[in-house]
């Protein structure tokens, strides 16, 4: 009987945070590729564009006029998802199926920069520090809010209720810190229970790289590709040092690495393809600050939630050929070719030293 061999026979990878499977189909990498291979992206782009909605100065699609901002500037989106409170009461249901709730919440607008040719990867690491104290000040500012229970960072959306997937993530969480042991040396969640990331962290830190998952890490965080990934090149960023429930939990030296490493996964982001790499990228933690922000001691909802970030691109063999989610991955589970592996793998190879700042 054959061997099996994870980069080459299909196989399905459980998510334990969401409790979903992914089908891995490493053979159709084999495939020959006759798509287009295209010549590394170099963006000619203003530092001002007096056409940029969100440039310093400039008037907004509402109508808003910008202030002439020199650092990171946070404003109300002018067309929010979600409105204040008071939100009015909903009618009853006509039948179970059929129910309303109402929610209210804001959502607030980011903007990392003032210079319009520049991402994140472009940033100086005191810039990105920037970044993450404002993430900082604005989760405490909402998240104390009154009937805010939640604040959702990629832009900041702030809600009266906790959201699906950060929901069924706490949940799986939980349930792991009741039910399974912590491995010895591994970092530990609260009243010295197991925590579903520390564990994973703990597992991915160890191997040898032949096995790794690993991107790039630094004193306190892990960037790798997760066992269970969808996206080609999706990463989750996490903390392994010690169980760390929020943003407003991390140490100075914490915050730094945190700015350093984000410098470095998107810089390779960009080297991936030669390209200003696309991807979603957001914040799951305690649902919202606790009131004392530097006791994680407490076991309730918020502290078994273990700080981590999702990097979600949907790029897949070049700039320009993304992957969508079709077909089977709608009407049954998701589905991936290259393995996490190999994506980390391309990853790691990638410098460290951005595309267009190379001599």
């Amino acid at each position: 009987m054959t061997e099996f061999d994870a980069n080459t026979h299909p196989h399905r990878r459980l998510n334990p945070l969401t409790n979903e499977y992914v089908l891995v189909s490493p053979h159709r990498t084999k495939r020959p590729w006759l798509g287009q291979t295209e010549a590394p992206q170099v963006l000619d782009l203003p530092q001002h564009d007096p056409n940029c909605y969100l440039c310093p100065g400039n008037s907004r699609s509402g109508g808003q006029k910008n202030p002439v901002y020199d650092h990171i500037y946070t404003f109300v989106n002018d067309f929010a998802a979600v409105l204040p409170a008071p939100a009015p009461a909903t009618p009853a249901a006509p039948h179970p199926m059929l129910t309303t709730t109402p929610v209210h919440g804001a959502c607030d607008v980011l903007i990392f920069h003032p210079r319009h040719d520049l991402t994140l990867a472009n940033l100086a690491i005191s810039d990105i520090e920037q970044i993450i104290t404002e993430w900082v000040r604005i989760y405490k500012q909402r998240g104390t809010q009154s009937g805010i229970k939640y604040v959702q960072i990629f832009e900041v959306w702030s809600l009266s209720e906790i959201p699906t997937l950060p929901s069924t993530e706490l949940a799986s969480l939980r349930r792991y810190s009741l039910f399974e042991l912590p491995t010895p040396n591994a970092p530990r969640g609260p009243k010295g229970r197991s925590c579903l990331l520390c564990e994973y962290a703990h597992v991915e830190v160890g191997l040898p790289e032949h096995d790794s998952r690993v991107v790039v890490k630094n004193n306190h965080w892990a960037a790798l590709v997760p066992w269970w990934a969808t996206w080609p090149f999706e990463i989750l960023l996490l903390p392994y040092q010690r169980h760390i429930p929020s943003i407003v939990h991390l140490a100075d030296d914490e915050r730094s690495a945190l700015a350093e490493i984000l410098s470095k996964i998107t810089i390779r982001y960009d080297n991936l393809f030669s390209s200003s790499f696309a991807y979603s990228m957001g914040i799951h933690q305690r649902p919202v600050p606790d009131h004392d922000c530097h006791s994680a001691d407490d076991d309730d909802e918020g502290n078994v939630a273990h700080l981590h970030l999702h990097f979600s691109p949907p790029l897949l063999r070049s700039a320009s050929v993304k992957k969508f989610l079709v077909g089977f991955e709608l009407m049954a589970e998701a589905q991936r070719d290259l393995t996490p592996e190999q994506a980390a793998g391309r990853l790691r190879a990638c410098s460290e030293r951005h595309y267009l700042r190379r001599e």
